[in-house]
């Protein structure tokens, strides 16, 4: 596999990230078996394909906080999590602070 398609994986998925995308649907786009994919995957990012995309999704949910005045709620499906409480989860095991504490933190920063 090529540089060229594993940058192209990546894009990929950052690229549809508020879709959910799935290894199969990357392996399809790419033209290669879901196992091939996600090992080159790891090689080439250094993380899984499930990291990566939680990750992004936490991108995601970051980046609307802070420029939209979106419900948690609103926020936390367009980023594909199950529910606000799956989001929190996601922000407090790595922030360490609630999205709502994260949106209001960044808002008294930015004053």
């Amino acid at each position: 596999m090529s540089i060229q398609t594993m940058e192209s994986m990546v894009k990929w998925v950052d690229d549809n990230v508020m879709q959910n995308p799935s290894l199969e649907n990357m392996s399809s786009y790419v033209g290669y078996s879901p196992y091939y994919c996600s090992s080159k995957f790891r090689e080439f990012t250094g993380v899984t394909y499930k990291q990566y995309l939680a990750k992004r999704k936490l991108l995601c949910a970051e980046q609307l906080l802070i420029s939209t005045e979106d419900k948690i709620l609103d926020v936390a499906l367009r980023c594909n999590y199950s529910s606000p409480e799956a989001l929190a989860r996601a922000f407090i095991k790595v922030y360490k602070c609630t999205p709502t504490q994260y949106r209001e933190r960044y808002k008294q920063n930015k004053c």
